[in-house]
């Protein structure tokens, strides 16, 4: 019998199953908290409250466990070890728009 996998911890990456998902759950992975802000699919910096669920109330430590109601696991964009630096990110944009 196989477990599914529902999204990937916010810090390492690791595939995460629901059961990993429990309140004070924490990943196999890296031992990090999984019910937190980073790793839930309404996550979204920039927004108000970082949350793009405009009824959510405000988490002031998105990387610790929380009781949010609207928390739904979701895949991070890139992960930790494999995001590419801001600069990096700035750098080929600009080069998009040089002649």
């Amino acid at each position: 019998m196989s477990v599914e996998i529902r999204g990937t911890c916010w810090s390492c990456g690791h595939g995460l199953t629901a059961a990993d998902y429990a309140r004070e759950g924490t990943c196999p992975g890296c031992g990090k908290q999984t019910h937190v802000c980073r790793n839930c699919r309404h996550y979204l910096p920039g927004r108000r409250n970082d949350c793009f669920e405009p009824m959510a109330e405000r988490v002031v430590d998105k990387l610790r466990a929380n009781f949010c109601d609207y928390f739904e696991p979701g895949r991070p964009k890139a992960s930790a070890a494999g995001a590419p630096a801001l600069d990096d990110l700035r750098r080929a944009a600009e080069d998009l728009f040089k002649r």
